[in-house]
Formats: structure tokens, C-alpha cells, sequence
């Protein structure tokens, strides 16, 4: 099984997410450091789709300014662009297989889509 994490190697749930991934046998990882090789809109929105949540459930709150720039009452379009110009506002990690995607917080819900 293949899967995709969108990681930043600086946030301790992306980093145990990560080493499941890595412990799972039969698991090809691809790690994409969003914060260097951020998604395009287009892919977050995919992503979110098909995780099952709207796009601001993924904003990060913590130590960025989402809320004060209205970002979690904002329309998808607007917050998928936010999110791609400055990765920092996508919260930790998104992994995607074939089973389907999860925004793993806590890392366990990786387990999900294994």
C-alpha cells in the first residue's frame, strides 16, 4: 500500500505519525514537506473531500492569525488559496492511501485508512 503524508518534521504528531507509517509493513511512504512543497488549492481541496471534513477544519489556529483574518468563517475557495500561499495555515498531518485520507490529530486516526 501506498501512502502520501503531507509532514512537517518540526511537529511531534507529524513525526509519530510518520514513524507508524514506517513501522507498518507493507507500506510504501511518500513524505511531502508541505511547509517547502506546498499543495496547490486544487489538492487541498481534493484532500479535504475526501477526508470528509470542509477545508476549515484543516486550518491551523494555533500560532497563526486564521481567526483574525476571518479564515475559519471564510468561504472554501478563499481559505483552499490561503492554505496554499502560506502552508503554515494547514494543519498537521493529512495522509492519504488508497483506503481514503485522514488529518491525523491524534496520530492513531492514521490507523483508519491503513
Amino acid at each position: 500500500m501506498k501512502a502520501t503524508i503531507w509532514h512537517n518534521p518540526k511537529c511531534g504528531t507529524s513525526r509519530k505519525t510518520l514513524a507508524i507509517l514506517e513501522e507498518t509493513p507493507g507500506v510504501e511512504v511518500n513524505v511531502i514537506e508541505y511547509l517547502k512543497t506546498p499543495p496547490p488549492a486544487e489538492k487541498l481541496a481534493q484532500l479535504y473531500r475526501d477526508a470528509g471534513i470542509a477545508p476549515q477544519q484543516g486550518l491551523r489556529l494555533r500560532g497563526t492569525d486564521a481567526e483574525e483574518r476571518g479564515l475559519t468563517e471564510a468561504q472554501d475557495a478563499v481559505v483552499l488559496e490561503a492554505m496554499s500561499n502560506e502552508p503554515i495555515l494547514i494543519e498537521r498531518p493529512l495522509v492519504e492511501t488508497e483506503k481514503g485520507v485522514r488529518l491525523c490529530r491524534p496520530q492513531d486516526k492514521v490507523r483508519e485508512i491503513l
